[in-house]
C-alpha cells in the first residue's frame, strides 16, 4: 500500500508540476504584456520553482563528452564494459591519452541515488586514470526471477567487476575508489582478494566518507539506524514494487523513502536553496538559479534497492558493527580484515561530514595491524562535508590531487 500510495500522490504532484510550468512560460512570455506589470513576474518565478520543486526526475545520464588535460580538450566515450542484473560496470576511454594510465574502479553507493551522483569523480579522475564505474540498477526495474541481491552479492559483483577489469588490463594492478557507502563491502572485498592472493587484488583503495565504524563520532544518520530494532525497518520502510513495473512483487526500500530522511535531516537548508533559487529568479541572475536547478535535478533522482540489501547492511553496518569487531561474514565465511597486507589504503574524510562522522572511515587503517604503515594514510578535507568530499572545487583541488598521489605512489 505504501509504494501504490506513493504513485497516486506522484501522479497527483506530476500534473501539479506541469501546469505550474507551462502557466509559468506563459506568465514570462515576452509577448504576454501581463508578465512585465505587478505580480506578474513574481508569479512566474514562484510557479517555476513549484514546477521545479514538484517535478519526477529519472534517471540521469552521465553526458561526459570531454575532459581537459594540460589545456587540451579529450574526446571521452562512455561504454558498458560488463553487464549484470543488479549493476554494470561502465567504462569510459579518453581519446588521446596513453595506454598505461592507471586504471581505476570507482565503487559508487547503492543508497537511493544513481552512479551519476558521481559525474564530478569521474570527470575530475579522467584527467589522469582510466576510469570504470559501478552503474548500479534501479531495484524495481529488476525481475524477480533475477533473484535477490544483498550485501554479500554486492560483494562477489566487486569481485567479479575487479577480476574484468584486472583482465583486460596489460600492465600494472588496478586501483579502486569507494565512496561512502561502498567502503564497506569494498574493504571486505579487498580482505577476501588478500587472503585469496587473487592477482587481481586492487594496488590501493581509496575509502571516502564510508561507515566503516559508526561507533565513531556517530551522526543522526547513525542514531536512527541505531535507535529501532531491524523488525521496525523490515515492517515499517519497506515496501512492495508496484505491477507497473518490471520489478513486480520484489521488496524494496523505495528511493523515495531514502530522499524524504534525507530531506528532513536538513529541512530549513533545503527550503532556503528553493527560497535563493526564486531570489535569483526575480532579479535575473539565470546562472545561480541554474546552478540550483542543476544539483537538485540530480539530487532528487532516486532509485530503489532490494530489501535484503538494505536491511543485511543496516544490520551489520549500523547496529552489530561486525566489521570493527571482526565479525563480518560473507556467505558464512569470516572476512578477516587482519589480512590485508597487499593492498595500501587511503582515507579520506570530510571536516564537516554529517553523514559519515570523524574516525569513521579512518578507522579503517587502525583495523589493518598487519599492513605497513607504508601502506597507509589519512587526509581530512578541511571544511567539506560529506558531497565535498567527492564534488566540487574542494574535490577538485584539494583532496583529487591526494588520491592521484596516492595511485602514483603504489603503482605496480
Amino acid at each position: 500500500m505504501l509504494y501504490h500510495a506513493y504513485e497516486l500522490q506522484r501522479s497527483w504532484m506530476n500534473s501539479a508540476s506541469a501546469l505550474a510550468s507551462i502557466s509559468a512560460n506563459m506568465l514570462s512570455n515576452p509577448a504576454n504584456p501581463f508578465g512585465y506589470m505587478g505580480m506578474g513576474p513574481v508569479v512566474a518565478n514562484a510557479l517555476d520553482v513549484f514546477a521545479h520543486a514538484t517535478a519526477h526526475y529519472g534517471k540521469p545520464a552521465f553526458g561526459l563528452t570531454a575532459v581537459e588535460i594540460g589545456g587540451k580538450a579529450h574526446a571521452v566515450t562512455e561504454s558498458v564494459a560488463l553487464e549484470r542484473p543488479f549493476g554494470d560496470l561502465l567504462h569510459f576511454t579518453v581519446e588521446g591519452t596513453p595506454a598505461d594510465r592507471p586504471r581505476l574502479l570507482i565503487v559508487a553507493p547503492m543508497s537511493g541515488h544513481y552512479a551519476t551522483l558521481l559525474r564530478g569523480t569521474v570527470e575530475r579522475m579522467l584527467e589522469s586514470a582510466d576510469v570504470f564505474i559501478t552503474d548500479w540498477a534501479d531495484a524495481k526495474m529488476v525481475p524477480t526471477d533475477a533473484g535477490n541481491f544483498d550485501l554479500d552479492e554486492y560483494i562477489d559483483y566487486l569481485i567479479e567487476f575487479t577480476e574484468h577489469v584486472h583482465a583486460d588490463a596489460a600492465g600494472p594492478r588496478i586501483h579502486m575508489m569507494a565512496v561512502c557507502q561502498p567502503s564497506v563491502p569494498a574493504f571486505a572485498a579487498v580482505a577476501l582478494m588478500n587472503l585469496r592472493k587473487s592477482p587481481a587484488t586492487p594496488a590501493t583503495l581509496t575509502m571516502m566518507g564510508g561507515p566503516i565504524d559508526t561507533r565513531e563520532c556517530p551522526t543522526v544518520v547513525n542514531n536512527m539506524a541505531m535507535q529501532r530494532p531491524i523488525e521496525w525497518f523490515r515492517q515499517s520502510v519497506i515496501a512492495t514494487v508496484p505491477h507497473k513495473y518490471p520489478g513486480a512483487g520484489r521488496r524494496v526500500y523505495p528511493g523515495f523513502m531514502q530522499l524524504n530522511a534525507f530531506m528532513s535531516m536538513n529541512l530549513s537548508s533545503h527550503m532556503m536553496s528553493h527560497y535563493e533559487m526564486f531570489k535569483h529568479l526575480t532579479v535575473g541572475d539565470e546562472a545561480s538559479a541554474q546552478a540550483t536547478k542543476t544539483f537538485y535535478d540530480e539530487y532528487r533522482s532516486v532509485c530503489d534497492m532490494t530489501a535484503e540489501f538494505y536491511l543485511q547492511t543496516v544490520e551489520e553496518v549500523f547496529q552489530k558493527h561486525s566489521i570493527p569487531k571482526g565479525e563480518f561474514r560473507h556467505k558464512g565465511t569470516l572476512v578477516d580484515i587482519t589480512r590485508i597486507t597487499d593492498t595500501a589504503l587511503l582515507a579520506i574524510e570530510g571536516e564537516r561530514d554529517d553523514i559519515s562522522g570523524l574516525g569513521q572511515t579512518k578507522a579503517a587503517l587502525t583495523l589493518t595491524p598487519n599492513l605497513p604503515d607504508a601502506k597507509k594514510r589519512y587526509y581530512m578535507a578541511e571544511g567539506a562535508g560529506h558531497y565535498g568530499i567527492f564534488n566540487g572545487s574542494r574535490w577538485r583541488t584539494k583532496v583529487a590531487p591526494v588520491v592521484e598521489k596516492w595511485i602514483a605512489a603504489h603503482a605496480g
